[in-house]
């Protein structure tokens, strides 16, 4: 039998069948094309080794976009796109990325995880909805198929499904622009979060360093040890020491580190515990709370306002007006210490997950023990002058070297002199961007000595320039000039 003749026999077979479903669909009662249709799937589930699963763009009434559908679509994202022959981009608002790839309608890719093996397929259906105009207009609704063997059943649905979820949500947010929040009363307005500090830049000895790294990363990890433990998955961080020492430094370098977001909490603001409390529900989770120097935000015990008190009398008229303005700002804001402290660990703290507290101070014998103890701080900080091994870290950073010549005499003046390492930082910035490494080491020694000299007495027992004698300032050689 000749080739055409073939074809020709064929064509006539698919013609013959497209007319017999043309009658079908046409004169067939409904009730009874149903019932066809319902025996036919089931006849072709029965031969069918696999089973499918459709996962909706909207449910209910389809006000709301499915975070499941959502999850899978950021999921087969980087899946489709190394796969699927046609593809869409769709642009992304608080992303990192510009355009996110998905596949579209009607494309099918392959998955495997833990050696089991699924096809994910992607469609849309296409209603016609009457308007108040009465002009009919499309109803578009995609859809995801996962479709799988049935001897995959209760991997897929127990194990597979949990997987693809869980790595959906984390792309979503390794790929998400993060923001620095700041509090206008109860709300929350915020920015992009663009601080470049990281701990290797950070001025800090490279042991102290690690642990606190560790510390961070280790928490990060560990939401199944506090669900076992039956503590909300939060830890605190008191930051302390001198101006200049890097608190706000290292708070940015935590978040950049676990790429959390930041909230900047500024009490002063809050009119009292209810709106505290607000606040604290509207942060997300994976979140850096900061309160920086939490020893001047407000007043959070009797003893501090008695403190306040016995100063003031014991102060000059200047001084007694500064103050009595700090006392009206600080009394504009209700917060008490209990709400505080239920701020940061009571029930309302466990209201979402993966949240680092931090609190700064200058003073860390100013706050109430109750504030800071184990469980609320788990971790005190100290943040202190320059030490040689963080000058090492601050000279590679601003001029590029590991070491000079005049490092051993760096390292000699730091130990004798203290100098916070945003002092240091200065000293080493260029003067142009295509400043001298020694020119600008050569300024950092300078400042150094005459600090030294600042706060050293000459051999013969007098004051140096600049130094207090009972309130007399001494200048060079002995002489004095009343103090202004």
């Amino acid at each position: 039998m000749r080739l055409g003749t073939v074809f020709g026999q064929l064509g006539t077979l698919i013609a013959g069948l497209m007319f017999l479903k043309a009658i079908f669909d046409q004169y067939l009662p409904r009730q009874l094309k149903a019932s066809v249709d319902k025996h036919s799937q089931k006849l072709l589930n029965l031969l069918s080794p696999y089973i499918q699963i459709t996962f909706n763009e909207f449910t209910g009434e389809r006000f709301k976009r499915s975070d499941v559908y959502a999850a899978i679509e950021t999921y087969l994202s980087s899946t489709s796109a190394a796969q699927a022959r046609r593809l869409k981009a769709d642009s992304l608002r608080d992303s990192t990325r510009p355009v996110s790839l998905s596949m579209d309608d009607n494309e099918e890719v392959a998955d495997e995880h833990a050696g089991v093996k699924v096809w994910w397929s992607s469609g849309m259906h296409i209603s016609k909805n009457q308007t108040f105009s009465f002009q009919p207009m499309n109803d578009e609704k995609r859809f995801y198929n996962l479709r799988f063997h049935k001897k995959h059943r209760n991997f897929v649905i127990d194990t597979y499904l949990n997987h693809v979820m869980k790595e959906g949500k984390a792309i979503e947010v390794r790929n998400r622009r993060r923001k620095l929040y700041t509090n206008s009363g109860a709300a929350w307005t915020h920015v992009a979060f663009e601080h470049p500090a990281t701990f290797d830049t950070l001025a800090m000895e490279p042991a102290r360093k690690r642990e606190v790294v560790e510390d961070l990363l280790a928490f990060s990890k560990g939401e199944a040890f506090y669900t076992k433990i039956g503590r909300a998955w939060k830890r605190g961080y008191l930051l302390h020491g001198p101006p200049g020492t890097g608190k706000s430094t290292m708070i940015a370098a935590m978040a950049n580190l676990l790429g959390y977001d930041v909230y900047d909490l500024e009490l002063t603001a809050v009119k009292d515990n209810t709106e505290l409390k607000k606040l604290l529900i509207a942060t997300s989770s994976r979140a850096v709370i900061v309160i920086e120097d939490i020893d001047c935000s407000v007043d959070l015990t009797g003893q501090r306002v008695k403190r306040r008190e016995k100063e003031k009398e014991n102060e000059n008229n200047q001084v007694l007006h500064k103050m009595g303005m700090e006392e009206n700002e600080a009394k504009s804001s209700k917060i008490t210490l209990s709400g505080l402290l239920n701020f940061i660990d009571g029930l309302w703290s466990a209201c979402g997950g993966e949240r680092i507290i931090v609190f700064t101070t200058n003073y860390v014998e100013k706050l109430d023990p109750a504030l800071i103890r184990r469980g609320r701080m788990d971790k005190h900080i100290e943040l202190s002058f320059c030490s040689f091994e963080g000058f090492k870290v601050l000279a590679k950073n601003y001029v590029g070297v590991e070491w000079h010549e005049l490092f051993p005499r760096i390292e000699r003046l730091l130990g004798e002199v203290e100098m916070t390492p945003a002092d240091v930082a200065e000293n080493l910035m260029p003067r142009s961007l295509a400043g001298d490494a020694e020119e600008c080491l050569e300024s950092l020694v300078r400042a150094l000595e005459a600090e030294q000299n600042k706060s050293s007495t000459n051999d013969d027992g007098t004051a140096s320039r600049g130094e207090k004698i009972n309130g007399i300032l001494v200048a060079e050689g002995g002489d004095s000039w009343n103090a202004i």
